[in-house]
C-alpha cells in the first residue's frame, strides 16, 4: 500500500460520490419543500440514462445528450407531480409515497417493453478517454469530469436558491407555505419546478454514470437505496447534508473496497447507523421534520 495509491482511492471514492450527491440532493429538494419520500426517483435515474442512450444514438453526439437529458427528465416530473402526486397533498406521507413507489415499478417496466431487458452500451466520449496524471498518478479523465459537472451543478443550484428571487421563493415556502399563500404566490407552481428540478437532477446523475455502468432497466433500484442512505445520513431536507452524505458515502464505499472488499456493500450501512445513533436526524436534519 502506497501514499499514491491511497490517494487515488480516495479520488476514486469523491467520483463515486458525486453521483450520490446529485441523486441525494434531488431527494432533499423534493422532500424539504413538498414532504414527499419519491421512491420513483432510481426510475428516473435510469430514465436518464436511457434517454441519454436514444439521443446519442438519434444525434451520436454526448454533449448534446448530456444538455437535453436533465430537461426531457425534469418535463417528465413537472407531469408526475402535475397530476399524480399533487392530487394527495395534505393527506398524509404515505399516500405519495405510495404513489411513488408504483410509479417506479411503472417506468421500469415500460423501459423493459421499449428497449428490452439486456444491457445498452453506452461509450465515453471520445474527448473524455483515457486517463492524465493528477500528481499522485494517473486518473481517468472522465471521472475528472464528473466531479467537475457536479462541482458547477451544485454551485449552480447554491447560487440559485441563495441569490435570486425564485430561489429566495423556494427557501421562505419550505419554511412556511401558508404565509407565501397569504402574501400572493402561487406555492403550486413553486412544488412543481421545485420537482421538475429534482427529477432533472436524477436524470443527469444517471447520464453522468451511464458511461461507468451499465445502462439497464433495473440499474436505479440499487442506487435507490444508495440514494436514501446519503439523505438519511445528510439529513432528510437539507442540501448541505446531501453533498457531505453523498461525498463520505462514496469516499467509504471506496476505501472499503480497497481494504476490506466484502464489506464494501455494507459499509454505507454501518455509517448510516452509527450517524443515526448519535443524530438521528441526520448531520445536518431538522428534528421533528418527519412529524
Amino acid at each position: 500500500m502506497t501514499l499514491n495509491l491511497f490517494l487515488l482511492q480516495l479520488f476514486t471514492g469523491v467520483a463515486l460520490g458525486s453521483v450520490f450527491v446529485l441523486l441525494a440532493i434531488g431527494l432533499s429538494l423534493i422532500f424539504g419543500l413538498l414532504t414527499v419520500v419519491n421512491f420513483a426517483h432510481g426510475a428516473f435515474y435510469m430514465v436518464g440514462a436511457y434517454v441519454g442512450v436514444f439521443l446519442l444514438g438519434l444525434t451520436g453526439n454526448f454533449w448534446v445528450a448530456l444538455i437535453l437529458v436533465p430537461f426531457v427528465v425534469g418535463a417528465m416530473g413537472l407531469v408526475v407531480e402535475r397530476f399524480l402526486v399533487r392530487p394527495l397533498y395534505g393527506r398524509g406521507i404515505d399516500y405519495p409515497l405510495l404513489l411513488t413507489f408504483g410509479l417506479g415499478l411503472v417506468l421500469v417496466e415500460l423501459v423493459r417493453i421499449v428497449f428490452g431487458l439486456e444491457g445498452v452500451p453506452f461509450d465515453v466520449p471520445d474527448a473524455l478517454q483515457g486517463a492524465v496524471n493528477i500528481g499522485i498518478g494517473w486518473f481517468p479523465l472522465y471521472r475528472l469530469f464528473l466531479i467537475a459537472v457536479t462541482i458547477a451543478l451544485v454551485v449552480g443550484l447554491w447560487l440559485f436558491l441563495e441569490k435570486t428571487s425564485f430561489g429566495l421563493i423556494i427557501r421562505a415556502g419550505a419554511r412556511d407555505p401558508e404565509i407565501m399563500r397569504v402574501l400572493g404566490v402561487d406555492i403550486s407552481r413553486v412544488w412543481l419546478m421545485v420537482f421538475g428540478i429534482g427529477t432533472g437532477l436524477a436524470g443527469v446523475a444517471g447520464v453522468l454514470s451511464a458511461p461507468m455502468t451499465s445502462v439497464i432497466p433495473d440499474m436505479g433500484t440499487s442506487v435507490l437505496v444508495e440514494a436514501f442512505v446519503v439523505t438519511v445520513v445528510g439529513g432528510m431536507g437539507s442540501l448541505l447534508g446531501a453533498v457531505v452524505a453523498g461525498l463520505m458515502v462514496g469516499i467509504i464505499i471506496s476505501m472499503t473496497a480497497l481494504f476490506y472488499p466484502e464489506l464494501a456493500d455494507l459499509a454505507m450501512f454501518i455509517l448510516m447507523a452509527a450517524v443515526l445513533l448519535v443524530r438521528p436526524q441526520g448531520l445536518f436534519g431538522r428534528k421533528g421534520l418527519m412529524g
